[in-house]
């Protein structure tokens, strides 16, 4: 079974430290991810660009790309306030190994461009280009719901489970309806990256099963991507690999094939090859 990671980020130098629990260390290569990457056996992973805190990491991840073009891909980004990025956006894909578009829309003055106009052109820009738009969606449900259902034919992905950010074990679930809500559009899909973080219970995080298995259910396995965000997980890269594969016994045959990778590609446009 070919696996693809949703999620990890690379940087070659820390303007400011890495946010929330990512790893503390002045960079994390393409090299030294892939090392990790096969030691886990994980066959390819989709690069998210740290750019918070490495305003070169774009580049970086299209270079890591470019020379490893089996094993990584990336969703980018450009300044949201910049007027020059209306013209980045024409064209995006065109850059070998680019997918698409995330931002993780974290800060709250950030988030206030989504109720102030600021963003509107985005969504249908990506949408004419045929972009998928990944984003922190769960911090705002009802936005990220009326962005999805005003642009039916923009592919839209839901970060980190789509979970409450601060809260673990029961309190990650509290908003658990209205994502599942989001299901019934089919432009819609949720990264299951970082997942572990969301048990304070040790492998394999059995308090948070039951929550998952509803996400699997409201979205099905093409809408519905195994990932880990590696860079700030409490657990080994293989352990974020077999929580899913082993220890989900919901999880199974062609389904699981689609969670741990196919569904990705295939959402993204990524033309891996798989058996």
């Amino acid at each position: 079974m070919k696996i693809v990671d949703a999620q990890v980020h690379i940087w070659s130098q820390t303007v400011t430290p890495p946010s929330g629990l990512h790893r503390k260390v002045t960079k994390f290569t393409a090299e030294e991810c892939l090392k990790e990457m096969d030691e886990a056996g994980v066959a390819a992973a989709l690069i998210h660009p740290p750019y918070s805190w490495d305003p070169t990491s774009n580049q970086l991840a299209l270079d890591a790309a470019k020379k490893y073009p089996d094993r990584f891909a990336v969703m980018g980004q450009f300044p949201l306030d910049d007027p020059e990025s209306r013209k980045r956006i024409v064209g995006w894909r065109n850059q070998p190994g680019m997918m698409g578009l995330r931002w993780a829309l974290l800060q709250p003055a950030e988030q206030q461009w989504l109720h102030d106009g600021l963003l509107d052109w985005v969504w249908p820009a990506a949408e004419k280009e045929g972009i998928p738009v990944a984003t922190m969606g769960g911090l705002f449900l009802d936005k990220f719901r009326a962005i999805a259902e005003r642009h039916p034919n923009l592919r839209m992905i839901v970060d980190h489970c789509g979970l409450n950010r601060h809260g673990q074990d029961e309190e990650a679930f509290i908003h658990l309806d209205e994502l599942c809500a989001l299901g019934k559009l089919p432009n819609v899909a949720v990264k299951a990256t970082g997942a572990p973080h969301y048990s304070t219970k040790g492998y394999p995080f059995s308090n948070i099963h039951d929550g998952l298995h509803r996400i699997f259910d409201a979205f099905g396995p093409k809408r519905f991507f195994w990932g880990t965000d590696i860079t700030r997980m409490q657990c080994s890269y293989r352990q974020c690999v077999t929580f899913f594969t082993e220890e989900l016994p919901w999880l199974k045959g062609r389904d699981l094939e689609d969670v741990m990778g196919r569904g990705l590609c295939e959402w993204i446009g990524w033309k891996l090859k798989f058996e």
